[in-house]
Order: structure tokens, then C-alpha cells, then sequence
């Protein structure tokens, strides 16, 4: 009887040990990569970048809840979550990071040298010190640049708009990446032979009443891939629009809310590009050693057909295939 028990014993000690094998193996609470996304802000771009590393990660086998976990967290603009946000990932023993926007590189990029981050909707990685070159980058921080084509976009201005004279550049001065945007629209625009106003904002609070000044003092108006502005394009479009001032604009998505004419890259395919860098550091490579990668294609073209009729603006014929007329949300 004892022999029988023990054995029993030993068959039901078996079959719970198979039993909590099988439970690790499928569950995927802890023991899959932790992914943290610190986006800065919402807007189209942003939203579009994130979406698009998502895809990438769940084509190649890495889809959230399964093979992986995401944990999504939005700053809303404000820098003190930002930090607030790396520290919690930091601390949380994350596996890789997301990074969405210059400021929100900075911030994680501070706060970790171990954690590989990827991030996205930067223009510039070495400007911003979060990398030694585009080519090595040298630490823990790789990704994609939303670098756009800043003298082209310029170079539309004679275009369409030939007698233009003066040209206003507004941004957020506190963003490294529309600083050098906007020294860039500087050179072209002195090439041209056009004069430049400049106005800076802090935060979106601040973005009405500058417009509304800047309008006064130019004849078209350049909006780069800033986030401050991205943010406000609601307002930026209505002050322009109602002042009668065409707006050339870094990227579609400020097409789609109210900008007249875009030439710029797209948003979710930098996202992809960067979710594929994640697949393989997931894989194992090293970031230090993976080059900042750019858009494939930055000449996409995109006219607001809406704009156009409420300045009053006729689209070159050669120009129509690009005009769009976006869908009220």
C-alpha cells in the first residue's frame, strides 16, 4: 500500500511539473520582450511613425500580447512626463525602446546607456546628440530620420507663388530639429533672392498670436517638420487661410489640416523602417553599429484642393494629380 502510494505520489508530482512547463511556455506575461513607445505629443505624423513600427514588428512574427509586450505612453506635449515616462520604463526593465520625436530620444537617451532605443521622427541624430554619426552611431540609440527635403520645399515657393518676395519661417526654437530646418530654408531662401521673417513659439499657447503677427509681414509661409506646429495646424491653416497667405508645408499630413502644398516623406514607412531595426536588435544585432537609415523617397507632393479654393489659388495644370481634398474627421 505504501509503494502504491508513493508511486501515485510520484506520478501526480510528474504531471504537475509537466503541467507548470506547459504554463511557462505559453504564457507570455514576463517572459517576452518588454517594448516602452515614449511618444512626445499626438498628431498624424507621430501617430503615423508609430503605427507603422507596430506593422513592421508584427511582420516579422512580433506581434503585441504574444511574441511581445507593448507599453505605449504618451507626453502630451509636456517635458516633465517625458522624464517621468523614461524613468518608468528604465526602472520597469524594458527590452527595447520606442522613441517618437527628437525631445523624446533625448529624454530616454538621458536616462539609459544599456536599453537600445530606436527612435523615429528625428532629423538629425548627431545635432541632437544621440548619436556620434549618422554612419556609427556609437552607443545604445539607432533609428530613422525624418529629414525632409527642406531646399526643395523651399524651391516651390517659385513654383507656384513666382512673386513672392518675402518668406515666414515659424517653429518652436526649442526643437533642435526644426533649428536646423529652418537654417536650411534660410540658405534656399537667400539662393532665390527672397527675404526671411522669422517667429519663434514655446508651446502650442503661443501659436495663434505669433501667426497672426507673422502674416502681416510675408507673402507665403513655411512650416517645417516641427511638433509645436504639427500640433496647432488647426490654427496655423485658419490664421493663413483667413489672411489670404499660402502655406509651403515639411510634411502631408499638415496638407491634410488646412496646409496648401507639401513635399515631404511619409511618416509611417520611417515608423516601418525603424520597426524593422527593432526586429533585428530583437535578433540580436548591436545599435552602436547600425547606421541612421532616411527616407527611400522624399519627393512626394500633395496639394489641399480646399485651400486652394479659399485663397483663391488655382493649381498648376501640370500639378493637378496632386491635389487632395481630406475627408472633415
Amino acid at each position: 500500500m505504501k509503494q502504491t502510494t508513493r508511486i501515485a505520489a510520484l506520478i501526480l508530482a510528474a504531471v504537475m511539473a509537466l503541467g507548470a512547463g506547459c504554463a511557462t511556455q505559453t504564457t507570455p506575461a514576463n517572459d517576452v520582450p518588454q517594448i516602452g513607445i515614449i511618444q512626445l505629443v499626438t498628431h498624424k505624423a507621430l501617430d503615423d511613425a508609430r503605427e507603422g513600427f507596430i506593422a513592421a514588428l508584427a511582420e516579422n512574427g512580433f506581434n503585441d500580447g504574444a511574441e511581445i509586450n507593448i507599453d505605449f505612453q504618451n507626453a502630451m506635449g509636456d517635458m516633465s512626463n517625458l522624464s517621468t515616462i523614461s524613468d518608468q520604463f528604465v526602472n520597469g526593465g524594458v527590452d527595447l525602446v520606442l522613441a517618437i520625436a527628437t525631445p523624446a530620444a533625448q529624454a530616454i537617451a538621458s536616462k539609459t546607456a544599456e536599453i537600445p532605443i530606436v527612435a523615429t521622427a528625428v532629423t538629425s541624430f548627431a545635432d541632437a546628440g544621440l548619436a556620434e554619426s549618422d554612419e556609427a552611431p556609437g552607443a545604445n540609440v539607432t533609428g530613422t530620420s525624418d529629414m525632409n527635403p527642406v531646399a526643395a520645399q523651399i524651391g516651390l515657393i517659385k513654383d507656384f507663388f513666382p512673386d513672392a518676395a518675402t518668406i515666414g519661417l515659424i517653429y518652436n526654437s526649442g526643437e533642435s530639429n526644426s533649428v536646423l530646418q529652418i537654417d536650411i530654408a534660410k540658405e534656399a531662401a537667400a539662393a532665390l533672392g527672397l527675404e526671411w521673417v522669422e517667429a519663434t513659439v514655446t508651446s502650442t499657447n503661443d501659436v495663434q498670436q505669433v501667426m497672426q503677427s507673422l502674416v502681416t509681414e510675408c507673402d507665403v509661409i513655411y512650416l517645417p517638420t516641427d511638433n509645436t506646429i504639427s500640433s496647432s495646424m488647426a490654427t496655423v491653416s485658419a490664421v493663413a487661410i483667413e489672411a489670404g497667405i499660402p502655406t509651403i508645408c515639411g510634411e502631408s499630413n499638415q496638407v491634410l489640416e488646412g496646409g496648401l502644398i507639401a513635399m515631404g516623406i511619409n511618416y509611417f514607412d520611417i515608423g516601418f523602417n525603424a520597426g524593422l531595426m527593432a526586429v533585428e536588435i530583437l535578433n540580436g544585432a548591436n545599435p552602436a553599429e547600425m547606421a541612421i537609415r532616411f527616407a527611400d523617397d522624399s519627393g512626394d507632393i500633395a496639394i489641399n484642393g480646399f485651400t486652394a479654393e479659399e485663397l483663391g489659388f488655382t493649381v498648376p495644370e501640370a500639378f493637378a494629380e496632386f491635389v487632395v481634398f481630406p475627408e472633415a474627421e
